[in-house]
């Protein structure tokens, strides 16, 4: 029987129907555990067993069914569709592997290696049988030994059609078979094939074979027609009958195309490593190229609106008393230099935001007090009353998340209905998942702020445009503002790993989200 290990039924299913085409008995397992309980009851003569799985991977599963006496003559065929790099076909034929095919499958192959490996655990079946009844009679034992010499023609047989380099060694260490594909790289079937002069030939060989080890090497073979060396995978596993060895039975599986994809995969990921520190420090010379022109441009640009408008006050002051019409141009002219200069102001604080600052743990409770102090004159004027609760200490940035606050308690208390008392809430809470509607949890690794509010609100099929920079859902005559404050604090969030967002409906007040991480950690 055969059992097919693989996490995904999808990939089961076609596996199923095609060696059941060929008239073997399947059975499936779904995870690593249920794989193992099987075994425990059950005899397979081959497993495929997928390489990604959740729990245990394919490498823990094999090293556990190696543990089973039961399941010694099992043969293991792993698959896997990303794990293709040598280390982790080696670590594959280590854990227990007779093979390791990399998906796409051709469906030929695999049902060619399957019932070789069937064959072949039916052989050691039969053999383990036959020596159990050539202990109980002299008649039988002859005619066991005769059977056993069929098996190893029909051994031969099965090593004669695979695709890679077979041979047997007898219990003595000699080469008793080999394929014919063993002369493609040997011309003597009784010794190894030549190996690459740096390379350490069949090194350690003697002492697996003395204690009856499995062995395992990468080599390099010189290839008679061409002279070239080609890698490949040495394996050569004791076949044993009642704990004693009969033979070796041993593989060289050409690698020769992986080795050189990986070692090319190699050189272009360090190529690329290096051309992206390149364009790393291309980047951090063109930012700090950035924040010194906008220092150097936000001056420029300042100086003379400065001038504008004290020119202006000094005109409006002097010659147009008497005026009204001119006041009122003046005044407009004013008012458009002041709004200038604070969008300047703005738009040097965001291009800021991208130099970076240390995180320190920071009490939001003292943080946010200090903060209303600037808005105690706005506060009595409009008669707002402020609800703050209790707020943790998180790792924050205190100049960045002050930024994020006051944006918008300024938002708050500027988008306030005229004829109703304006009320704002702060409250705080730690939740276990880095989502807006995260679970509740007190040992939490994330923190969620909610900043309520009653005032016009706004239509949520706008929440994607507001904390965009330049954006504004209201006129500029009704509200003033430079649609930038919400994108200041977006990138604050942003820059601590955090989420923000808002829910609200027109004329039912807003309410702005940010979820924080407690403790900042590398992402």
């Amino acid at each position: 029987m055969i059992l097919i290990v693989d996490d995904r039924p999808e990939n089961i299913l076609p596996l199923k129907k095609i060696l059941e085409l060929h008239h073997f008995s399947v059975d499936t397992a779904e995870s690593g555990e249920e794989a193992l309980k099987k075994v425990l009851n059950t005899s397979y003569s081959v497993i495929i067993l997928d390489v990604q799985m959740p729990k245990m991977d394919g490498f823990e599963v094999a090293t556990a069914i190696a543990g089973f006496s039961k399941a010694r003559d099992t043969s293991i065929i792993f698959l896997s569709a990303i794990n293709k790099e040598k280390k982790f076909i080696t670590k594959g034929y280590t854990s227990g592997g007779i093979d390791y095919l990399t998906k796409p499958v051709d469906a030929d192959i695999l049902v060619l290696k399957v019932k070789t490996l069937h064959r072949l655990y039916e052989q050691q079946q039969e053999l383990r049988a036959t020596q159990v009844s050539l202990r109980k009679e002299v008649e039988v034992r002859k005619q066991a030994q005769e059977d056993l010499v069929e098996r190893m023609q029909e051994l031969r047989s099965v090593l004669a059609s695979l695709p890679q380099m077979a041979f047997t060694i007898n219990p003595k260490g000699q080469i008793e078979y080999v394929n014919e594909h063993w002369y493609l790289y040997s011309s003597q079937s009784n010794t190894f094939p030549e190996t690459h002069p740096e390379d350490s030939g069949y090194q350690g060989w003697e002492n697996y074979f003395e204690k009856h080890l499995e062995y395992t090497r990468e080599v390099r073979l010189r290839e008679l027609v061409t002279g070239d060396y080609r890698y490949h995978f040495l394996r050569i596993t004791p076949i044993k009958q009642q704990e004693e060895t009969i033979r070796w039975v041993g593989t060289f599986t050409d690698i020769h195309d992986q080795k050189l994809a990986t070692e090319l995969l190699e050189q272009k990921v360090e190529l690329r490593t290096k051309e992206l520190l390149t364009k790393n420090e291309e980047l951090e010379r063109t930012n700090h190229e950035l924040q010194q022109f906008a220092w150097v441009v936000s001056h420029d640009l300042k100086e003379p609106l400065r001038k504008i408008q004290i020119l202006n006050d000094m005109i409006k002051e002097k010659y147009l008393k008497e005026n009204t019409t001119a006041v009122t141009l003046v005044d407009r002219s004013i008012n458009s230099s002041a709004r200038m200069s604070k969008l300047i102001n703005d738009l040097l604080e965001y291009s800021q935001l991208s130099v970076s600052a240390n995180f320190q743990p920071t009490d939001l409770n003292v943080l946010f007090n200090e903060l209303l102090i600037d808005f105690d004159e706005v506060i009595r004027a409009k008669n707002a009353q402020i609800l703050v609760g209790k707020l943790p200490v998180l790792e924050i940035i205190p100049s960045r998340i002050r930024q994020v606050f006051q944006n918008l308690i300024s938002n708050a208390l500027k988008f306030s209905k005229s004829d109703v008392q304006p009320v704002i809430k702060l409250s705080a809470e730690f939740i276990k998942t880095k989502e807006i509607d995260g679970e509740p949890s007190p040992d939490g690794k994330y923190c969620r702020i909610e900043l309520t509010d009653n005032g016009i609100g706004f239509d949520e099929k706008f929440l994607d445009r507001i904390f965009v920079i330049f954006q504004r859902l209201n006129e500029r005559t009704s509200y003033e503002g430079t649609g930038i404050g919400l994108a200041i604090a977006k990138k604050n969030i942003d820059m601590h790993n955090g989420l923000i967002s808002a829910k609200s409906r027109l004329n039912e007040g807003a309410m702005f989200i940010i979820v924080l991480p407690v403790v900042q950690t590398e992402e």
